[in-house]
């Protein structure tokens, strides 16, 4: 019998958020970085996701000797704390520049922004110890169709992933799609637009993609099905686990809370393509509720990943050999009843 998988798993800074939203200010008192740091390293998880000014803050006002430095400086905390930079990514949508896109801004002096600003995010990632660069693009889209040329802002996309591939031979690009929010309509939504974009690069074996759940849903999509067609090209190389209440604002609900079936055929679908045999990280993307009280601001976190071990457990003991006799026998109303009786256990 082959080994069975065993997953490694991290979350980002901006997980432990405070409570802020649009209609309202934050709920919990601001932390340092080194208490959050800390208390990824208390929970137990493997690594830690980086913005690129969550590693070194307010990048745009330092030099590249000072960027470097404090890389170093961050680098030397994680190896003391026993912990990996899973990835760096570049924020690229709160700078004045990338107003009306970063790399798609109809003005080349923001668009020539927005690619120095990623290049500098690689020579954090290098230094930090990780080779994959996360492009979350935020602004690459339109609130006005008729303001851009579509066409034209593939051919800047892709010209920015260029810059990036030929800075670094090492470095790998995963995109991370989204449909809306914040723009009406992104230039990237799915897996698919992601990885065909990829085969106009100079490189393509080095462009990859990151599916996060809620944005999968956002689209219509159903995550699992994002997960195979990924992992059918061998391009899955990061994950965001999160649940998603419908098609609304990008919730990052804790994982399985709002859909423990969707969240256990996600499960599925990385087992049976060994999803982490090459090193992947399952990353949560998750914030706690708005309402949640300092003393359990960690539970979010802590529930993902019991929620993710659990159904792993699901998935492991779900009787594959039954349920492709009721597939045979096109017999979907047992399937379905089999799965459900599967999640509630036993009577």
């Amino acid at each position: 019998m082959a080994k069975q998988q065993q997953y490694k798993f991290c979350f980002g800074p901006w997980n432990i958020s405070e409570g802020q939203d649009p209609y309202g200010p934050p709920t919990r008192i601001p932390q340092s970085f080194d208490w959050k740091l800390d208390q990824l390293k208390k929970l137990g998880f493997d690594a830690m996701m980086f913005h690129d000014d969550d590693a070194v803050p307010d990048i745009d006002a330092k030099s590249a000797a000072q960027i470097t430095a404090e890389a170093k400086a961050l680098k030397k905390r994680l190896n003391d704390a026993g912990v990996k930079a899973e990835m760096v990514a570049p924020r690229l949508w709160f700078h004045p520049s990338t107003v009306d896109g970063a790399y798609t801004s109809n003005d080349a002096k923001c668009r020539k922004y927005a690619i120095e600003r990623s290049l500098r995010a690689v020579d954090i990632a290098n230094v930090l110890g990780t080779n994959l660069l996360v492009l979350w693009l935020a602004r690459e889209g339109s609130y006005i169709r008729e303001s851009k040329n579509g066409r034209r802002s593939f051919e800047f996309l892709v010209q920015a992933l260029d810059k990036m591939l030929a800075h670094d031979s090492r470095i790998r690009l995963a995109i991370e799609p989204k449909p809306n929010e914040p723009m009406d309509q992104a230039y990237i939504p799915t897996i698919g637009h992601a990885l065909a974009i990829a085969q106009l690069t100079r490189d393509p074996k080095r462009v990859g993609c990151l599916i996060e759940s809620a944005h999968a849903i956002l689209a219509g999509l159903d995550p699992a099905d994002e997960i195979d067609f990924a992992m059918l090209f061998g391009k899955l190389w990061s994950l965001h686990l999160n649940d998603q209440n419908g098609l609304k604002f990008d919730q990052d609900k804790p994982f399985g809370s709002a859909n423990l079936r969707v969240a256990f055929n996600q499960v599925r679908a990385l087992e049976r393509n060994g999803y982490g045999r090459r090193g992947e990280y399952v990353c949560f993307d998750v914030h706690p509720f708005r309402t949640t009280k300092e003393e359990h601001w960690l539970a979010h976190l802590d529930n993902s990943r019991r929620t993710f071990q659990r159904l792993v457990e699901k998935a492991r003991t779900f009787d594959e050999k039954k349920a492709q006799a009721f597939v045979a026998q096109r017999d979907y109303a047992a399937l379905d009843q089999m799965a459900i009786e599967h999640l509630l256990g036993a009577a």
